[in-house]
């Protein structure tokens, strides 16, 4: 079987040959000779088969000729020079870049486009005189990498990198490293003559260079900690916002009235660490979104059919009740309607989960969210998107909460403790002094205060789940944030999807029952397959062994029942049983395929669920620490196969609605019990978005999945088990660092009850405390990922 030059994929038909190479399609041929005409060639060189098949495009982006639509994605314009960055999902490899970096040559009108491979988008500037938004479009697509254009990029308002982090990042490490060098003279007390008499002028160097530290830097410590204590709470932010207020206070008293040179390195030291924590916490997976809704999948505009079946390009929130609509091939539908003309096979996966598309016939109401998968069909709106049951669905109250605001961090959950512990000792060592010798009152409080700050504390979480956030990436376990760690290590009750979850979405098993077919037959009934464009049709075409191709002599397609295939007098059916005219005994629960050979009843074809490899497993392991279940909007046709699957009482729920997910989840939470839900459709999207982590299971993670904590690779179902215990002994390492930090904390803290803090011992023992619980977060966090697969 030849291979098309292009993409890549087989060449199942009849190859079209040109230039001495086999094409799958036209479109790839075309592809072809425009990179040839370009002499952009090179392409096929840098890696084979790197393109897609183009698909047909034909009226698709009119909506783009709307002034209003295009200047909302246009992201600037001069009214000569035209900027737009655009999503590619077909974005995989070098020589995809290439070709993306490389459009100016295939049309004048583009001057320069640059590819962000993270985020699979280009960004291309273009002249509007020459090429308009729509023509730039269509270019893309016709060379195979077609832009995905969403309701969502219409609405979005634009919206600026924030860059502060790195700024104060930036600015602390700048000063830290000046302070600590203007330092090292007091540390070891030089006495070179130069020195000497520079030694007041490097103390208010080191003043000078702290103000934008404590002021800039660390401002959002300050800030946080002033919020804190407003609202009543004690968080970590507070203890740390008092040491660095005391360290600077303390260490400009020393410097004003030449008492000595302050704690300025340790100031510094400290604030820039912490900022190295942060920005190490927040550095997570930008390019993958968690917080889509319906308009990250919904098309800007669609075809409104006039009274004269005149087609006109509209806005989809300007649709309403009556409007007649086109929606072509592989287009998705924006609202409730009810089918007009047309063959209709609707795939509703992304709303139901299920991946075996529905047929429906004239006058079949059909739900927005459904992508319509064979052919052109109209329909008459009965409800504006506004009002559609996608958009209802997504309305859900649930969808509007933060589950952060609801959670506490082990380490806001020690700061209290820690502030009131830091200030009694500070408060008794002082009252002790008064008495004893009251010239050391003030050195002693300030001290407790500044060696007891819990900056290795601090860094312990942010370097831990920073890690961990980093080595499950890399593992394609995409998290939202650090704070989902901590909530699956609390999980104690794990609900599953079914459909798409559980079972894959890319392939089902299929079985045959019945007699066995003769040579002619099969290759009778593998030619007839092969003209039909239908899921199923594909799926068996694919199963059955390969047969010489021929010319029917004829063929008839028979919507929503079946395909008949005439050869030499004989024929052969296949579709549904009442189709090939048989009375069905047994009832298969499963989809099924009925065949006939010249009105003789032959059997039928099966299709099963295929379950993810390692269910059984997950299941085991997860069930010996926490409560399963299984919940799914499909039928019980599979649950004599999940109770043989699944282990034994685990409790299985069908002909769930949406709202009867997020309800029972509600009711499990009402029992104080930490929900993990696992889906992968709209239909588990406020199941998700209502348990404590929802994680979406993703066949391609760069496409929509919905609202999450979470998303994992299909490929990765299998050690789910795994990352949940990995997340526990995060945790783990997290109080391993407190019982570390605890420890340097008595020891300087001893140091400073007894009045005997000098600078150097502060010097040391802060930047020590802090690196130490560094290195350890880190080496520890890699070692447990060594052990990940």
């Amino acid at each position: 079987m030849s291979k098309c030059y292009h993409c890549g994929d087989n060449c199942n038909i009849t190859a079209i040959v040109f230039d001495d190479k086999n094409f799958c399609c036209n479109g790839c041929k075309t592809v072809y000779e425009i990179f040839q005409s370009n002499d952009l060639t090179y392409y096929y060189d840098l890696q084979s088969g790197a393109g897609t098949t183009p698909l047909a495009i034909e009226g698709k982006y009119d909506f783009l000729t709307s002034n209003t639509i295009a200047q909302r994605l246009i992201e600037f314009d001069d009214g000569t020079i035209q900027i737009v960055n655009l999503f590619i999902p077909g974005i995989h490899c070098s020589s995809c870049i290439w070709v993306l970096e490389n459009l100016k040559k295939l049309h004048p009108g583009i001057t320069n486009s640059q590819v962000d491979f993270p985020k699979k988008t280009v960004r291309v500037t273009f002249k509007a005189e020459l090429v308009t938004l729509k023509e730039l479009v269509i270019l893309l697509a016709k060379i195979g990498y077609e832009p995905y254009i969403s309701l969502d990029d219409y609405d979005k308002e634009k919206s600026k990198t924030d860059r502060s982090i790195l700024y104060k990042l930036g600015v602390a490490g700048f000063a830290f490293g000046n302070i600590m060098f203007l330092s090292f003279p007091e540390y070891f007390e030089v006495g070179e003559f130069w020195l000497d008499q520079y030694k007041g002028l490097f103390r208010w160097l080191m003043f000078a260079f702290s103000l934008p530290v404590v002021f800039y830097a660390g401002s959002d410590y300050l800030i946080s900690a002033y919020k804190g204590l407003r609202s009543g709470l004690l968080n970590i932010d507070v203890p740390i916002a008092l040491g660095i207020l005391v360290l600077f206070t303390r260490s400009s008293f020393e410097i004003f009235f030449d008492l000595g040179s302050g704690f300025f390195d340790s100031l510094t030291g400290l604030i820039f660490f912490l900022l190295v924590g942060r920005f190490f916490q927040q550095k997570t997976y930008s390019f993958l979104s968690f917080e889509r809704d319906y308009k990250s999948y919904f098309p800007i505009a669609v075809t409104r059919l006039s009274k004269k079946k005149k087609e006109e390009t509209v806005q989809v929130y300007d649709i309403k009740r009556g409007d007649r609509l086109l929606i072509r091939n592989k287009e998705l539908i924006p609202v409730d309607g009810i089918l007009i003309s047309g063959k209709a096979q609707i795939d509703y996966s992304f709303v139901t989960g299920e991946s075996e598309p529905v047929q429906k016939i004239s006058g079949d109401k059909v739900f927005a969210g459904g992508r319509q998968c064979y052919g052109a069909i109209e329909i008459e709106t009965l409800k504006s998107v506004s009002q559609s049951y996608l958009t209802q669905l997504w309305g859900n109250s649930v969808f509007q909460k933060d589950k952060t605001t609801a959670f506490q961090t082990l380490t806001d959950s020690l700061g209290k403790r820690f502030t009131i512990a830091v200030l009694a000792i500070a408060i008794i060592a002082a009252s002790f002094w008064m008495y004893q010798d009251s010239s050391k009152v003030l050195n002693v409080f300030t001290a407790v205060l500044i060696i007891a700050c819990p900056c290795a504390i601090a860094l312990a979480a942010p370097f831990t789940l920073g890690n961990m956030l980093r080595i499950f990436g890399r593992k394609k376990f995409y998290l939202k944030d650090s704070s989902v760690i901590e909530q699956l290590a609390q999980i104690d009750t794990a609900i599953f999807d079914k459909t798409g979850t559980i079972t894959t979405t890319q392939s089902s098993s299929i079985s045959y029952e019945g007699m066995e077919l003769s040579v002619e037959e099969e290759s009778l009934l593998k030619n007839t397959l092969r003209a039909s464009n239908h899921p199923l049709s594909r799926s068996l075409y694919a199963l059955l062994k390969e047969h010489d191709i021929e010319t029917l002599d004829e063929y008839r397609e028979y919507t929503g029942k079946g395909v008949q295939g005439v050869k030499d007098k004989s024929d052969v059916k296949v579709g549904s049983a009442d189709f090939v005219g048989h009375q069905q005994q047994s009832d298969y629960n499963s989809t099924s395929v009925h065949v006939s050979a010249n009105d003789a009843y032959k059997g039928c074809f099966v299709f099963n669920n295929n379950y993810r490899e390692g269910v059984s497993e997950v299941f085991k392991e997860m069930g010996r620490y926490m409560d399963l279940a299984v919940i799914s909007g499909d039928n019980s046709g599979e649950k004599t196969r999940l109770e043989k699957l699944l282990p034994k009482l685990t409790p299985l729920y069908f002909n769930q609605k949406p709202t009867d997910k997020l309800e029972f989840i509600s009711e499990l939470q009402a029992n104080d019990k930490k929900v993990l839900m696992v889906g992968d459709g709209l239909n588990d999207a406020g199941a998700l978005a209502q348990s404590n982590v929802g994680l979406a299971i993703s066949e391609n993670i760069n496409v929509f999945s919905p609202a999450c904590d979470g998303i994992l690779d299909s490929t990765k179902f299998k050690y789910l088990n795994n990352y949940i215990l990995a997340s526990k002994k995060a945790m783990k390492i997290i109080k391993l660092c407190f019982v570390l930090s605890l420890m340097y904390n008595v020891v300087g803290l001893y140091f400073a009850v007894t009045g005997q803090l000098e600078p150097v011992i502060a010097a040391i023992l802060m930047p020590l405390s802090s690196i130490s619980i560094v290195a350890f977060a880190t080496l520890a966090t890699n070692v447990i990922g060594k052990k990940l697969k």
